[in-house]
């Protein structure tokens, strides 16, 4: 799961004051009257989009990157599991078109190239195809399975291309503390079709404008997981990373932490790169 955002750009955006200048002699009348002037103020909603547009585009244009990293599986006794993949990643200038990611397992053994291939949409079904080199064989994965576990892990299929700004309706709830951070709190309803969650609860730090958690409720509307996002890094002066992801799954007691290495960027990736006949050369 790449802790990035991806972008989408058609959607309202803050609302202004004063529409036109056409606006002002009225306002100066009201105002000589002695009676308050009404602004127009944002609503929960506006508020919401713009505090996760704000969060969306506070990296973007990095164009590509790959990173290597560790997937600990933990079970409910706390047994761990440890696997080794990298994920390649190219940015799509097109706020209105999802990323493309390639994710490739290393070890252990009998899982050894596996590859994930996603190219993520905004309102359509995500597309994503699954290579198995012990059946050596691509498997496209439905659009209603989407919520399943990967590769048995506490992360869904749909986790690693859930985070386009456009797959969802905002609402701007409350401002609190998290740890270190003021954050401003938002609720996100999935606006795709067969998503696993009916709603998700996010974290967006005031300061560098970074998803600190994220609340998964599932179909029922009962808590599902909790991901916190820890350890950030900036790359350059704009890119920043989370090093460490945890899932909890709290219905089940099992939790999966994704622990990052360095991430490197332009390696001059394009959309050949990211097509089905990637997959099949990992055999």
């Amino acid at each position: 799961m790449n802790p990035r955002h991806s972008r989408y750009n058609n959607q309202p955006h803050r609302s202004r004051p004063y529409r036109s200048w056409a606006a002002l002699p009225a306002l100066l009348l009201v105002t000589s009257l002695g009676v308050a002037p009404v602004l127009m103020a944002e609503t929960p909603e506006e508020q919401g989009f713009a505090i996760a547009a704000r969060s969306d585009r506070s990296d973007r244009g990095f164009g590509d990157s790959t990173v290597d990293l560790e997937m600990v599986l933990r079970n409910k006794a706390g047994k761990e599991a440890r696997r080794s993949l990298a994920i390649r990643t190219l940015e799509i200038p097109d706020e209105e078109v999802g990323d493309k990611s390639l994710i490739v397992f290393e070890t252990p053994a009998d899982i050894e190239g596996t590859g994930l291939l996603s190219h993520a949409k905004i309102l359509d079904p995500d597309d994503q195809w699954l290579y198995l080199p012990a059946l050596k064989r691509v498997k496209r994965i439905s659009s209603v399975n989407k919520s399943g576990p990967f590769v048995g892990s506490e992360f869904a299929f749909e986790d690693f291309t859930s985070l386009e700004l456009g797959k969802f309706d905002y609402l701007f709830l409350r401002t609190e503390a998290c740890g270190e951070f003021t954050c401003d709190v938002i609720r996100r309803l999935p606006r795709y079709e067969h998503s696993g969650y009916t709603r998700q609860i996010a974290w967006i730090d005031q300061k560098d404008f970074q998803v600190r958690r994220v609340e998964f409720y599932d179909r029922k509307d009962k808590l599902l997981k909790t991901l916190r996002l820890e350890d950030y890094r900036l790359y350059g002066d704009s890119y920043w990373r989370a090093q460490k992801l945890t899932m909890v799954n709290h219905q089940t007691g099992k939790s999966s932490d994704l622990l990052y290495g360095e991430y490197t960027f332009g390696h001059g990736f394009d959309a050949n790169d990211f097509e089905k006949g990637a997959l099949q050369r990992l055999r």
